[in-house]
């Protein structure tokens, strides 16, 4: 059985929504969790971000049946950093069980989480996370952004036609 997102929130678990990075850090990390948090946070663009995940899910596997799989959402969290920050499974393994702001992305509780991510259990499910998934998924969002700034265009627009 695979999640997108566990279904289940934790006790003292953070809302994906209200996490804050460092806006003055110049490291790639922040800089992509912000990325996914949108993503997370827009309903329409998390849907379609979703489907593209689905691909990844071997046709062999029963997703409503057996145990459970690595939610999506986490796949998702892991491979955009190893591959947007040029990681080997071993140093995502390492982020992932120790960065505390990625173990809120991935929904961890903040407090007394001792969970820690098997580097086979990365390894099996962050591969199936390839550069041609990613890059599916660019073009979603960038297509997402684009219209966003758009509607900004508009209402700029208008708002300054309205002053005048």
């Amino acid at each position: 059985m695979r999640f997108v997102v566990t279904p289940q929130t934790l006790p003292g678990q953070v809302d994906i929504a209200t996490i804050s990075f460092d806006e003055r850090s110049r490291d790639e990390i922040p800089r992509l969790l912000r990325g996914l948090q949108y993503i997370y946070c827009t309903p329409e663009l998390r849907t379609q971000v979703f489907e593209i995940l689905k691909e990844i899910i071997p046709e062999s596997i029963n997703t409503a049946t057996g145990r459970k799989g690595m939610d999506l959402w986490k796949i998702l969290v892991m491979g955009s950093l190893r591959l947007g920050c040029n990681w080997d499974h071993d140093k995502l393994k390492d982020i992932v069980d120790n960065h505390r702001t990625i173990r809120q992305m991935l929904g961890h509780p903040d407090f007394h989480d001792e969970t820690k991510y098997p580097i086979q259990t990365i390894e099996d499910n962050v591969r199936l996370f390839t550069p041609e998934i990613l890059h599916k998924i660019n073009e979603v969002v960038v297509k997402s952004g684009q219209s966003l700034g758009k509607k900004k265009r508009k209402r700029w627009k208008h708002g300054a036609t309205a002053s005048s």
